[in-house]
C-alpha cells in the first residue's frame, strides 16, 4: 500500500510537469509499470495509419493545433497554415482635419455602422481660439479585420487635410496555437485526474488528486480567457480617430487713431540767453570770417584790376586845359 501511494504521487507531479511544458515534445516513459490504466476507446486514425499500441507513457495526448490552424496534407500528417488563417491585431491612429466637428462626428459613427463596427470610447472638448469656441473630438472604433483599410480610406475623405496617421499590425497567431496546445494538454490532463479521483483508495489520495484537478481547471480557465482575448482582438481593428477644426480666419477691426496731445514747453530764461548768446556768437564770427576772406583773398584780386581800370578811366575822360589869353 505504501509502494501504490509513492508511485500515485509520482505519477501526478509528473503529469502536471507535462502540463505545464504546454507545447513541449511528447511525455518520456514513467515508471508507471505497475499501474493498471482504465480501458480507453480506440482513436480514430488517418487512413493507411497502423494504430498505435497503448503503453504506460502514454498519459498525455501529443499535442494538437487548432482545426482553423491545420490541414491534412496528402501524407496524412497535420501542418500548420501559414499563409492563411492568421490573426493580426491591426491598430491605427489618424489626426485629421475638418470643416465642421459635428458633422464629422456623425459621419465617423455611420461608417463605423456601415461596417458593422462600434465605437469603443469617444471624448469632446473645446479650446479658444481668440473668442471663438472650437470644438475637438477623439473617437475610438472597433472594426472588423477585413474592412479595415476601407474603413481608414473612408475616414479620409472626411478631412480637409489629413495631419497624422499611423498604422501598425501584431501577428499573434503563434501565441494562439501555443495556447491551444497547452489547453489540449491541461484539458486531457484533467480528464485523467478525474479518472483517477474515482478510481482513488483513500481520502488522502481523494484530496490530493482532487487539490491537483482544481489547479489544472484554474489554469484552463486562465489560457481560455487569453485565447478569447487574442481571438477578439484579431476579429476587430482598433482605429482612433481625432479630429480637429480649422481655425476661423480672423477679420481685423478699425480702430481710431488718437491725436497726439502736445507736451507744454516750461520757460527757460537762462537757456533763452545762452541761445541768443551763441547766436551773437556766431553771426559775429561769420562777419569776422568774412572780412578776413575779403582782405585776405578778395582784394589783393580785385585791387589792382581795379586800379588799374579806374586809372585808365581817368585818364581817358581827362578835361582838356583852358587856352591861355594873350595880353
Amino acid at each position: 500500500m505504501k509502494t501504490r501511494s509513492i508511485l500515485f504521487t509520482l505519477l501526478v507531479a509528473g503529469m502536471l510537469v507535462l502540463a505545464a511544458c504546454g507545447g513541449a515534445a511528447a511525455p518520456t516513459e514513467a515508471p508507471v509499470e505497475n499501474f493498471i490504466e482504465p480501458e480507453q476507446p480506440a482513436s480514430k486514425n488517418l487512413e493507411g495509419a497502423p494504430a498505435p499500441q497503448p503503453s504506460g507513457a502514454d498519459l498525455l495526448p501529443a499535442p494538437t493545433m487548432a482545426p482553423a490552424f491545420e490541414i491534412i496534407n496528402p501524407s496524412g500528417e497535420l501542418t500548420v497554415l501559414e499563409r492563411s488563417n492568421r490573426m493580426i491585431v491591426k491598430n491605427a491612429d489618424v489626426r485629421l482635419l475638418v470643416t465642421d466637428t459635428d458633422v464629422a462626428i456623425d459621419r465617423t459613427t455611420q461608417i463605423a455602422g456601415d461596417v458593422g463596427g462600434y465605437i469603443v470610447s469617444s471624448r469632446v472638448w473645446y479650446q479658444d481660439y481668440y473668442g471663438n469656441n472650437l470644438k475637438y473630438a477623439s473617437i475610438t472604433l472597433g472594426v472588423p479585420v477585413d474592412e479595415f483599410e476601407r474603413v481608414l480610406t473612408r475616414l479620409r475623405g472626411l478631412a480637409v487635410r489629413v495631419l497624422d496617421e499611423t498604422a501598425s499590425g501584431d501577428d499573434v497567431t503563434e501565441q494562439y496555437v501555443d495556447l491551444q496546445s497547452q489547453l489540449t494538454n491541461l484539458e486531457a490532463t484533467r480528464e485523467r485526474l478525474k479518472e483517477f479521483l474515482r478510481d482513488t483508495k483513500t481520502v488522502d489520495e481523494a484530496l490530493r488528486v482532487n487539490q491537483e484537478l482544481a489547479n489544472i481547471e484554474s489554469q484552463i480557465e486562465q489560457i481560455k480567457g487569453r485565447m478569447n482575448y487574442l481571438s477578439d482582438r484579431s476579429a476587430y481593428s482598433t482605429i482612433t480617430i481625432n479630429l480637429e477644426p480649422e481655425f476661423p480666419i480672423l477679420t481685423p477691426t478699425p480702430t481710431s487713431t488718437p491725436k497726439p496731445t502736445a507736451t507744454p514747453i516750461p520757460w527757460k530764461p537762462g537757456d533763452t540767453f545762452n541761445d541768443a548768446k551763441n547766436t551773437v556768437t556766431v553771426a559775429y564770427q561769420g562777419i569776422a570770417n568774412f572780412l578776413i576772406w575779403l582782405f585776405v583773398v578778395i582784394l589783393p584780386i580785385v585791387l589792382p584790376p581795379a586800379l588799374i581800370v579806374w586809372g585808365m578811366w581817368k585818364l581817358l575822360n581827362r578835361k582838356p586845359g583852358k587856352p591861355v589869353s594873350g595880353g
